[in-house]
């Protein structure tokens, strides 16, 4: 059973940073889904599937991985490279860049 440590991306709905300073220990599934050949419904026999902790810090999650000895991954954040501008900039009188419409 391998455990992922994860800082969770923002949804395509959001623009600012909330609830993603929080760190996440996920379970790998064990057991493939099945469907259900009546209905088709898709089940699981792995219920560790549903676990899903949530820790302040990436070495909190680690701790817990390894006092409850689990094999983990962790996968570490890449932060956007991007310049913070405010609007205002575009009408600066210093601009660099020609003004143009």
């Amino acid at each position: 059973m391998v455990a992922r440590i994860y800082r969770p991306a923002r949804t395509a709905m959001q623009s600012g940073q909330a609830k993603t300073h929080s760190w996440r220990l996920d379970f790998e599934p064990e057991a493939p889904r099945t469907v259900e050949p009546l209905m088709g419904y898709t089940s699981s026999t792995d219920m560790r599937q549903q676990v899903r902790l949530a820790f302040d810090t990436k070495e909190e999650a680690i701790a817990y991985a390894e006092r409850n000895v689990l094999a983990y991954q962790v996968f570490e954040d890449e932060q956007p490279k991007r310049r913070i501008a405010a609007y205002s900039d575009n009408f600066r009188f210093n601009r660099v860049g020609a003004w143009t419409h």
